[in-house]
């Protein structure tokens, strides 16, 4: 069983940095990729990015890009959200997430992702 551990959430003022990062417990596990999704206060869960491991491809939610960053440490198995200009929107609980098989059409939703982490909160304050 694989398992997903995200850190790095927490408290800040908008405009502001945080760095999120998501290990996967089983050193021979790859996937295609991993990416993050969040869930903002009474709303659903929506992607935010998600990187390939073989090429490192990134691909973003359009109000995120340009201010998130998603890498990834082969050798680590971790990927990393940096995170900056935070905005109060961006308040929500972030989850990791890995996909056997990651498509295009289909990378933003839930169901194409079989590996999630217990998730992360992220409070921007205004």
């Amino acid at each position: 069983q694989v398992q997903l551990v995200e850190s790095g959430g927490g408290l800040v003022q908008a405009g502001n940095s945080l760095r999120l990062s998501c290990s996967a417990s089983r050193r021979t596990f790859r996937g295609d990729a991993m990416g993050w999704f969040r869930r903002a206060p009474g709303k659903g869960r929506e992607f935010v990015a998600v990187i390939r491991w073989s090429d490192g491809k990134p691909y973003y939610l359009d109000p995120v890009e340009g201010r998130f960053t998603i890498s990834r440490d082969n050798a680590k198995n971790t990927v990393y959200l940096q995170m900056n200009s935070l905005k109060p929107e961006d308040t929500a609980v972030y989850y990791c997430a890995a996909t056997n098989r990651l498509e295009i059409a289909t990378m933003t939703w839930e169901t194409e992702y079989a590996y999630w982490g217990q998730g992360t909160q992220v409070t921007v304050s205004s």
